[in-house]
């Protein structure tokens, strides 16, 4: 570990150490620093002709460097030629600064316009049973109080029942059959900086470009796969492709086509557009406000941008293990802190309690392979990123652990926990990290206290057009949320 303390020695300190043992002079310091320190005061003294202190430790050749410093240089060392601006997310206004995708420039109508989409419930207009009707919306899996992620282990669209604050009291409404359930056979992926990712899901299947140019031959006409073919980037894609997949869309008319705001705002949004009420527009306006949702208010950011006291010493070092020792930025780069890499960890899928479904033979169980059919991209997923992952305690694909500590030993230990994995298969960046139990628990700090953007309701609206609950809009959730 790396002491930070200063000694501000006085000259009675010097005395006392000059007739004490060499060995207990300053434990923590060598004796050749400690016989330094001493001739520097003796320099001061001299120079100043008083019996005063004076800073032993003030910037020089043989100082301690701060943790700032330190910090500052290991990640300028692990983003060679970026320096610390490769890990800065830019201001969700700044647009220009955005990665965006070419064909859906981003713009503040745009924007204002998917803010109230992506929490509008009244899109939930092809239910499996009548009383699913607008009922939940993208937020409803992906919501603020969660980190963007689900509340719960597995999340729940329609046939969800119940919301609590946070969404961790949502369950499967009894009259629905597990078939009926708007669920998914994998662990619900945060849509936090979603601008940074190219291809989305943990298989990559949605984005026509990045990782997969190349594979037209597996969007398959008649699968939501096929929103390829509108050559969009992965969170466009993404967007439109998942309303039919949750069952959302704009045949009923009377909540939003005909709502005089959303009237408006399509018009403003899409000004060259004809009739932009259709689903394609509706996920783009979505995909342009889910570019915005960044964590640019967490203590790492502000760190970055210049304001040293906004992590703890523990967080400092815990991000200095994470872009050097631990090696975590070789995966999780850039300013979300993931990739367009796929890797297989050797994690278990979905399962347990809470899970509405048996997935053991899931095909989502393969990871890139499910896309790709590749062989060689069995049991690989997406690299995720790394912030507010507190907000919701389900980690990994299939949301086993119950931690950030008990993923970080998993991969400190690196000994896989599903069988099925081929040893073949396992990353060969998935090898002990050889960290003491106090770096673990400092990598810990970072990515909990970090990493963690303390203001996420800054995206939520006061309300929405259609005047339904926000997020969720089940008997039980309106009356858990009090609309």
């Amino acid at each position: 570990m790396i002491s930070t303390a200063k000694h501000d020695l006085r000259a009675s300190e010097v005395a006392s150490m000059l007739t004490s043992g060499p060995q207990d002079a300053i434990p923590t310091k060598s004796l050749h620093q400690t016989f330094r320190q001493i001739q520097r005061l003796a320099l001061c003294l001299v120079m100043s002709g008083l019996l005063v202190g004076c800073d032993l430790f003030s910037k020089g050749d043989d100082s301690d460097p701060s943790l700032d410093e330190l910090l500052e240089e290991t990640l300028a060392a692990a983003a060679p030629g970026q320096g610390m601006a490769a890990f800065e997310l830019p201001e969700s206004t700044d647009f220009a600064s955005i990665p965006q995708d070419p064909n859906n420039p981003v713009t503040a109508k745009k924007v204002e316009l998917g803010q109230l989409l992506y929490h509008e419930t009244g899109l939930l207009t092809n239910p499996t049973r009548p009383e699913g009707l607008h009922t939940a919306s993208c937020a409803s899996c992906h919501h603020a109080a969660a980190g963007f992620q689900a509340g719960v282990i597995q999340g729940v669209g329609e046939g969800g029942f119940g919301f609590g604050t946070d969404g961790s009291s949502r369950v499967n409404d009894p009259n629905y059959a597990l078939e009926e359930l708007d669920v998914q056979p994998i662990r619900t992926p945060s849509a936090m900086n979603g601008a940074y990712q190219i291809v989305n899901l943990w298989n990559g299947q949605f984005g026509a470009t990045g990782p997969n140019a190349g594979t037209e031959d597996r969007w398959t006409p008649g699968t939501p796969i096929a929103t390829n073919e509108l050559g969009y980037e992965g969170l466009e894609t993404q967007a439109i492709g998942g309303l039919g997949v949750h069952r959302m869309g704009l045949i009923d008319s009377s909540l939003v086509v005909t709502n005089p705001t959303y009237t408006t705002l399509f018009a403003e949004a899409f000004p060259t557009v004809a009739d932009p009420f259709d689903v394609e527009h509706t996920g783009l306006a979505i995909a342009a406000f889910e570019r915005t949702m960044l964590s640019n208010q967490a203590p790492f950011q502000l760190w970055l941008k210049g304001n040293k006291n906004a992590m703890t010493d523990a967080e400092k070092r815990g991000a200095m293990l994470f872009a050097d020792k631990a090696g975590c930025v070789d995966c999780h780069g850039g300013p979300a802190l993931s990739s367009m890499t796929f890797y297989a960890l050797g994690m278990n899928n979905l399962d347990g309690p809470g899970v509405y479904g048996d997935f053991d033979t899931a095909e989502a169980n393969l990871g890139r392979a499910s896309f790709t059919g590749n062989a060689a991209d069995e049991y690989k997923f997406k690299t995720p990123q790394l912030y507010n992952l507190v907000d919701s305690p389900f980690y990994g694909h299939g949301g086993n652990f119950r931690s950030v500590r008990e993923v970080v030993e998993y991969k400190n230990a690196a000994v896989p926990q599903n069988a099925e994995v081929p040893a073949g298969q396992l990353a060969a960046q998935f090898q002990p990290l050889g960290l003491t139990q106090d770096e673990v628990s400092d990598l810990v700090a970072f990515i909990e206290g970090g990493l963690y953007d303390p203001n996420l309701s800054r995206y939520v609206p006061s309300s929405i057009p259609s005047g339904n609950c926000l997020v969720v809009n089940d008997t039980q959730s309106r009356a858990d949320l009090g609309c």
